[in-house]
């Protein structure tokens, strides 16, 4: 490569992890991995040695864990389950398990063993198209990387030892090495592997630092000391930045910083339109502890509680116990505020990686969600227990995802109310008045709103399932994801459909999905006559704050306008039109929309 290519601007396009804009020169690191590639045959009398090498190996691995637990940060300490996660999959299983039987049954070296365990784990996330489930095998892959280093002898890589300031370049970064980062030395990070729902990209949006993740053509372009930037609001990384570039990055860098910090002191005031419209703002969350992050950036409730967690990191299914502690935790902190709790949301034992069973063909049109929990009475009915538990403390909402017929809802209100008797004849404290809703998330549930209307207290419209069951489209596939798109006008006149259906038939109507998040939707949103927005926390001032610019009659006037267009372009361009100076308000939070 000449002088003249090196110094030629790349721009780079992955995910955005983590808001803002830093600039800088790049440090690249453990570029290379822990790959092993070494098998070896180990005699008979020598498998009981080889095991206890593994069992050496997770013991320095969860030593060296908990002493970055102890070093965590006050500002993290709300993340520390986390890394608490990792000790416990240490000694999961599905991975230390899997590897002592494949010392034993192959006769492997421990290395190998390992490598085989995590392959078949990755395996059998593959098809899982949720993508916070689906980002858990890198927590898998974090774990086994720390147990490999300790077994090969490797070092680790040393985040808090280094000393300059500098954006982190690497394959990946556990989120145990993204918590050791110094924030007066790393200005953000860039990493091939990893996204929006990844643990580390939680971490760093905690962090407030600037992360680009899924760029897989980093470790080929960027080189340590080359300068860079690092657009973590729209996923974008430029690698030897212009003079020019330089410049119009270092001012939206001064124009995002002083729009948080002033968006920041308003976060706990009211999102209502200039035509005095209240617009309640929630967060949605996975684990009991992100209820702080919530609270910090004003949200005014939990949207959506995902309540998968609790299962992915056991072996076996959490007691009623166990769940009721982690959902009355929430109900408290959140103190008289309404706690959405969606009940279990995955495809059954193949993602529990337990009794796995023959594979499905199509998981995400297969047993999952209520099919899996209708099917499975045992495990329904110890959540939704949990559940009307922890309601006595507070204002707790049962929201059932993925209902596709009014048969399948009147089923899961039928264990419901089983539940109930069972409660009362155990003589147990329960919310009597809780709240159920159902998750719009399938077409055909959509188009049979008007039905489903008469059975429930509220409507959860998941943009994210529901976009891509119209659409045909796994937003994860790089070669599709573009179709994608929940302005599209089949999207937005079926949400119109929905909210008629709602408002005839007195339900609430909220919104969970990634386009609450987005504020560029708000125009449509509110024109639908959404009262409810539920979003990642982190997102929760910036929507709050753009909501207060709006007027809720021209919003309602507007969708009109928007429904008459015939293409997703069109509407976007309607939007600009409409509301360009709002949009020019939000550019530097949230990538704009470009139109042709």
């Amino acid at each position: 490569m000449t002088d003249a290519e090196e110094k030629k601007e790349i721009v780079l396009n992955g995910i955005s992890a983590s808001p803002g804009i830093c600039i800088g020169k790049a440090y690249l690191v453990d570029q290379e991995g822990v790959e092993v590639i070494k098998r070896y045959i180990v005699d008979k009398k020598d498998l009981e040695s080889e095991k206890n090498r593994f069992k050496a190996a997770v013991k320095l691995a969860k030593d060296e864990l908990h002493e970055i637990i102890e070093g965590t940060s006050e500002e993290l300490r709300q993340h520390a389950d986390i890394l608490e996660t990792h000790v416990l999959l240490l000694r999961d299983k599905m991975l230390y398990g899997r590897t002592i039987e494949f010392i034993e049954k192959k006769r492997v070296n421990a290395e190998w063993a390992l490598k085989l365990a995590v392959s078949h784990v990755k395996s059998m996330f593959q098809d899982i198209t949720d993508p916070y489930l689906k980002e858990r095998s890198s927590d898998i892959v974090h774990v086994s990387d720390r147990i490999m280093r300790h077994l090969i002898g490797a070092e680790s890589v040393k985040i808090a030892g280094i000393d300059k300031r500098v954006i982190l370049v690497a394959m990946d970064l556990s989120p145990a090495e993204t918590s050791q980062i110094n924030l007066e030395k790393i200005m953000g990070f860039v990493t091939v592997r990893g996204g929006v729902t990844s643990h580390t990209s939680i971490v760093a949006r905690s962090m407030g630092i600037p992360a680009v993740q899924g760029l897989v053509d980093a470790l080929k372009t960027i080189r340590t000391d080359d300068i860079i930037v690092v657009d973590g609001t729209s996923g974008v990384v430029v690698v030897h930045p212009t003079e020019r570039t330089l410049v119009e990055y270092s001012e939206r860098q001064v124009n995002f910083e002083t729009y948080r910090a002033s968006i920041a002191r308003k976060s706990h005031l009211k999102a209502e339109t200039t035509d005095g419209r209240h617009i309640r703002v929630m967060g949605n969350i996975e684990q009991p502890e992100q209820v702080v992050t919530v609270m910090d950036n004003g949200g005014e409730g939990i949207g959506l509680y995902r309540t998968e967690f609790e299962y992915l990191v056991r072996r076996q299914f959490p007691s009623e116990e166990v769940l009721f502690d982690c959902y009355r935790d929430v109900v408290e902190v959140m103190a008289g505020k309404p706690v959405t709790i969606r009940t279990l949301d995955i495809n059954g034992d193949k993602v529990l990686l337990r009794n796995s069973g023959t594979a499905e063909a199509n998981p995400a049109l297969g047993l999952r969600a209520i099919r899996y929990c209708i099917k499975r009475p045992d495990v329904f009915k110890t959540q939704l227990k949990a559940i009307l538990r922890a309601a006595f403390y507070g204002d707790v909402r049962i929201l059932f995802p993925m209902i596709a017929t009014l048969e399948e809802l009147l089923m899961a209100k039928a264990m419901l109310e089983e539940v109930r008797r069972e409660l009362d004849q155990e003589g147990k404290d329960y919310g009597r008045s809780a709240k159920v809703g159902v998750m719009i998330e399938v077409p055909s549930l959509a188009l049979m709103a008007d039905v489903i209307a008469a059975e429930v207290d509220f409507f959860s419209i998941g943009t994210n399932d529901l976009i891509q069951y119209m659409m045909a489209v796994d937003r994860t596939n790089r070669d599709v994801a573009h179709l994608y798109n929940p302005l599209h006008p089949s999207v937005l006149r079926m949400l119109k459909q929905v909210s008629a259906a709602a408002a005839r038939g007195g339900v609430e109507l909220y919104i969970c999905g990634e386009m609450a998040g987005d504020a560029f939707n708000l125009p449509i949103l509110l024109g639908l006559g959404l009262v409810e927005l539920s979003m990642n926390p982190q997102t929760i001032p910036i929507v709050k704050n753009a909501i207060r610019a709006l007027n809720a009659a021209h919003a309602e006037a507007f969708i009109e306008e928007a429904l008459k267009l015939t293409n997703a372009e069109a509407v976007a361009q309607l939007i600009h039109k409409e509301y360009g100076g709002l949009i020019a308000e939000i550019k530097e939070r949230q990538p704009i929309r470009t139109v042709a």
